[in-house]
């Protein structure tokens, strides 16, 4: 049967799945399909595809034989996927248990089943788990033909970043210096090592440096990539000027560490600013904050300012791509 389908290539099928989930247009009715290497994701509302994707029409075959958490349950219930971890966010306990038995009787593979126990805290920025199946909190995440061995319940990860991560890694010319000063696991470091750059990796989590270092090896760029554990407003001693590329992806408070990314930049640089304000004035604050920091020294430049995604009922997730130029 002929539907509405995202074409992309199958490297690319999981994070463009999910991606689709959180828009709400994946349609469950229809298979995905491969056709030489190419993935068509059958979609219920065409107009509703986020813009970077490519909506053709594709012969996608009826599902016949594969249960759904919502065949079972008989209502659609929210769930994201992170390499074979299925997450849930429910408040109820007894909800959540329906769901993780709906998932755990549905054809989804999932080694283990979890629900959100707490917000996100601390200055890792980590947060409780309840395991509601399986034993573990340990997966191996495939994003845009990476791997990331990785532990959610002592690193933060978020699967729903993997487009912005992706348009980020595209703007890389081989031979940059990029600094990520809040790197995680490598999300943004590794792809960038790839496409050419000698990294600088910096977190204050000790775990997440340690599996960002077995993740460099894991994808055949830990001779490209610098992790540094420890906080980057005291390494910046050691790379001051050093950086063409910084990326602040520390949205609750990169506004913190502002004059530091503009003790790392070099004499021209591209800033990738992260930040959470209110939808009514979401890109100003940061702006501000980087001119205040930047000027008279560097020419500020606003390339792009995009929103990432909803955070709150009144809140926004942006990114400022911002280019500093050295002033004569």
């Amino acid at each position: 049967m002929n539907v509405s389908c995202v074409r992309v290539a199958r490297e690319d099928g999981e994070a463009t799945r999910q991606r689709l989930v959180d828009a709400g247009v994946l349609d469950h009715s229809h298979r995905i399909t491969v056709v030489e290497g190419v993935l068509y994701i059958p979609v219920t509302e065409p107009e509703r595809v986020p813009e970077e994707f490519d909506v053709v029409t594709h012969d996608a075959p009826l599902r016949e034989t594969q249960t759904t958490p919502a065949d079972v349950l008989g209502y659609e219930p929210s769930y994201e996927r992170l390499g074979d971890i299925v997450i849930i966010d429910e408040d109820d306990p007894e909800t959540a248990r329906e769901i993780a038995d709906a998932i755990v009787e549905s054809d989804i593979k999932a080694d283990s089943v979890v629900n959100r126990a707490s917000k996100i805290k601390g200055e890792l920025r980590v947060r409780d788990w309840d395991v509601l199946d399986g034993d573990s909190t340990e997966t191996v995440h495939k994003e845009y033909g990476h791997e990331f061995h990785l532990d959610i319940a002592t690193v933060y990860f978020s699967p729903r970043l993997a487009t912005e991560r992706h348009r980020i890694t595209e703007q890389i010319s081989p031979g940059e210096r990029v600094f990520d000063m809040f790197a995680g696991v490598g999300p943004y470091s590794i792809p960038a090592a790839a496409a050419g750059a000698t990294v600088v990796a910096c977190d204050l989590n000790e775990a997440a440096i340690e599996f960002l270092e077995e993740n460099a090896e894991r994808n055949d760029v830990s001779d490209r990539i610098t992790a540094i554990q420890g906080d980057v407003r005291e390494v910046a001693d050691d790379y001051e000027g050093w950086a063409d590329r910084l990326i602040m992806n520390l949205p609750h408070s990169a506004n913190e560490f502002i004059d530091t990314a503009v003790r790392l930049a070099g004499d021209e640089c591209v800033i990738h600013f992260y930040d959470i304000q209110h939808e009514d004035d979401p890109f100003g604050p940061g702006l501000e904050g980087i001119r205040a920091a930047a000027e008279p020294d560097y020419d500020v430049e606003v390339l792009t300012e995009r929103v990432v995604r909803s955070y709150s009922p009144k809140e926004v997730n942006v990114c400022a791509d911002v280019r500093l130029t050295k002033r004569a």
